[in-house]
């Protein structure tokens, strides 16, 4: 039963589309488990770039299926986009399955999250205003829409009237906005329901057929591990579970069946929206791995906010995830640099800590304590192999994966698809 669970393990943006792209061709199906397209990843393949914000990145191995499972939240007009994109590209989408029993953002939801972020003012939390926490809102809630709900028009009209008895009453009374009308809702959802109709099934029993038959199943995680609502520096967290244990509730796949978890690495740090970061760098070193990393959000568009390697973090992710394996990106961007600083620890009320403060007080204060390493000047683009990396960049690997507690077992060196290092077989 060969199955994966590939992860960020930091904030997000690591390059799991690229880790998972290069796993594609050998896997049989990629599952995206939560989140919804508040995640984004960019592809190289080729001179070909691809920002897929809602889809699984295994849509772009020619044999795999691509699972948008039942812990995802789904825009379907966002979807029909993406696949629309997609098709004239001339890649093969058909292969698509939804689980119908995921939830659907609606129209009120994504109208809820940008009025009440707008409200929030200076304390606000950094949502992308997609309507993804407000669609997790209704499901804990039990008043949200599933995927199957699209098939039952009596059955779907009655969830957004109880939906809407009390959102209408939020955006009118506190909110001064106009109510939003049943009718109107139900229709352009009912839209949808025919388009996306081939790609619905019942993913759980698809999933668990296919593990009992030893295929290869690759689920993949959006966002970061420190952006899980429940692991992450909360309250600036996603609305979803990104760490392994989401996998599990997000595709319906047992934890004895999980065999491997990959946790995927920057060579440096980077977080997007508000929420504490020690290492964020506000100098001319931040600006350059900003403009060098192309740090940029793929869904958002919002300019990353960079910082140096945090250690300890890591060490984190590696325990609250279970991790066996890191897939370190980005190695290629540290090119250029006399010495570069990793956090080793942190500084929190004078006192020297390695592990991750569980107060939320703390990790606000804590201050970084670096070791300085010997940076390279070679351009690493081309190395095949870790022996074909320079000397210091080896040490700064082997640095890394020694503060890290997981093995590194695959380097990025550069943006394409062939332009990794493997040294350890994720399979």
């Amino acid at each position: 039963m060969p199955a994966l669970v590939l992860l960020g393990a930091q904030w997000g943006d690591e390059g799991k589309g690229k880790a998972t792209d290069l796993l594609g061709g050998s896997v049989d199906y990629v599952v995206r488990y939560q989140g919804g397209n508040n995640a984004g990843h960019t592809v190289v393949v080729g001179d070909q770039k691809y920002a897929l914000h809602l889809l699984p990145s295994g849509i772009l191995s020619p044999g795999c299926t691509p699972v948008i499972g039942n812990g995802v939240v789904v825009d379907p007009s966002v979807l029909l986009s993406e696949l629309s994109g997609l098709n004239e590209r001339g890649v093969d989408t058909s292969k698509l399955l939804i689980s119908g029993n995921a939830h659907v953002i609606t129209p009120y939801n994504v109208t809820v999250d940008k009025v009440t972020e707008r409200f929030l003012g200076k304390r606000k939390i950094g949502t992308t205003g997609r309507g993804i926490g407000p669609t997790y809102a209704d499901k804990i809630n039990r008043v949200g829409i599933r995927v199957q709900d699209l098939y039952d028009e009596s059955i779907l009209t009655q969830k957004v009237e109880a939906a809407l008895d009390v959102k209408n009453q939020l955006l009118t009374k506190l909110y001064n906005r106009r109510a939003i009308a049943v009718d109107q809702v139900v229709e352009e959802l009912l839209g949808y329901a025919e388009q996306i109709k081939p790609y619905v099934t019942d993913t759980v029993l698809v999933l668990n057929q296919a593990l009992e038959e030893d295929k290869v199943v690759l689920f993949e995680g959006g966002q970061g591990t420190l952006l899980d609502i429940d692991h992450g520096t909360y309250p600036f967290v996603t609305s979803s579970n990104p760490t392994a244990g989401g996998a599990c509730t997000g595709a319906g796949v047992g934890p004895t069946k999980i065999s491997r978890v990959i946790g995927i690495l920057k060579a440096y740090t980077t977080r997007v929206g508000a929420g504490p970061f020690p290492t964020e760098l506000f100098d001319e070193d931040g600006e350059a791995l900003r403009r060098i990393g192309g740090e940029r959000g793929v869904t958002t568009g919002r300019d990353r906010r960079c910082g140096w390697f945090d250690a300890v973090i890591a060490r984190y992710a590696t325990r609250v995830n279970g991790l066996t394996d890191f897939f370190l990106t980005k190695l290629d961007v540290l090119t250029g640099w006399e010495q570069i600083p990793v956090c080793v620890a942190y500084e929190i009320d004078g006192k020297r800590v390695e592990e991750l403060p569980y107060s939320q007080t703390d990790f606000h204060h804590a201050k970084p304590v670096y070791e300085t390493l010997p940076g390279w000047s070679e351009d690493i683009t081309k190395a095949k192999s870790f022996s074909d990396l320079p000397k210091n960049a080896q040490n700064y690997v082997k640095a890394l994966e020694e503060m890290s507690g997981a093995p590194i077992s695959a380097i990025g060196v550069g943006p394409g698809r062939d332009e990794t290092i493997e040294i350890n077989s994720f399979l």
